[in-house]
């Protein structure tokens, strides 16, 4: 599979679209949310995506764009994509509602048996509405993975695993107001796995754009834009969402745990 660069950029995508799954087991099988690990492997995803945005993904638009436009002007492109990321992104959060957003903690325990709540149908609402949101947020970070994974495939791997501890928590979001609804385990499992493949339809979307626009300023600007994507994915999702869970200074530890790690991996690449 790592013949084909896209086959294997696809593929991780789709695997860490599908660890909304992993959230759905543990709405499943567990009383309690393990709060603490998810703050701390929350926070360390946080990092690893933090560090390689600015250190490689950055860097690596910009020199790409040297290639065209020169060392000036692919700067000062480079930085506009960055922030253009980071606008694309930050208004997609801002188009869905804040009572139904999909980085609202959830914990297992604090919801009665299956089936037996009055507010049933509030609460399949609530479900239903976190993995549409879901799914409108994981659309740009299916395509982020993509990029990443096809610009490099060490880096590809590291960031698809961060994205897939980032989406623990989001299929939690919503298996466990549709399984608490519904009392049915396959319904929660259906809607928390739909919401997850719109990473990979993501990453057609990324395949596409570059078939089309081949060129070296067209992946330049796209490598700029996903790095904007995933620093504004970590600082207001990532790292607010592991505070919520745990102590921050365990979700601190997680995230510069994650920059150390991916640091040293870089290294070990050269």
């Amino acid at each position: 599979m790592r013949s084909n660069p896209v086959l294997f950029a696809f593929s991780l995508t789709l695997l860490a679209g599908l660890a909304t799954g992993i959230g759905s087991a543990m709405a499943f099988f567990t009383r309690r949310t393990n709060a603490r690990f998810l703050t701390l492997a929350l926070g360390f995803s946080a990092g690893v995506m933090i560090y390689v945005s600015f250190v490689e993904i950055l860097a690596k638009g910009r020199d790409t764009l040297v290639i065209d436009l020169g060392h000036r002007m692919a700067a000062w492109v480079s930085v506009g994509a960055f922030f253009g990321g980071i606008f694309l992104i930050a208004l997609i959060d801002r188009l869905v509602p804040a009572a139904e957003n999909p980085h609202e903690v959830r914990r297992v325990e604090e919801f009665p048996a299956p089936g037996s709540d009055p507010r049933s149908r509030k609460l399949m609402r609530m479900g239903i509405l976190s993995a549409v949101a879901i799914a409108i947020h994981n659309f740009p970070e299916g395509l982020a993975t993509f990029s990443a994974a096809l610009a490099d495939p060490a880096l590809g791997v590291a960031i698809a695993v961060a994205i897939a501890i980032h989406n623990i928590p989001e299929g939690i979001a919503v298996a466990v107001p549709i399984y608490f609804a519904t009392g049915s385990r396959r319904k929660a499992f259906i809607y928390s796995f739909l919401s997850g493949l719109s990473e990979p339809l993501g990453a057609a979307a990324g395949y596409l754009l570059l078939m089309r626009y081949s060129g070296d300023t067209s992946r330049g600007i796209l490598f700029a834009a996903v790095a904007g994507i995933m620093v504004f994915v970590s600082l207001d999702e990532l790292l607010p969402t592991a505070q919520e869970y745990g102590e921050h200074h365990i979700a601190a530890y997680g995230l510069f745990a994650g920059m150390a790690v991916m640091a040293l991996s870089l290294l070990l690449l050269l």
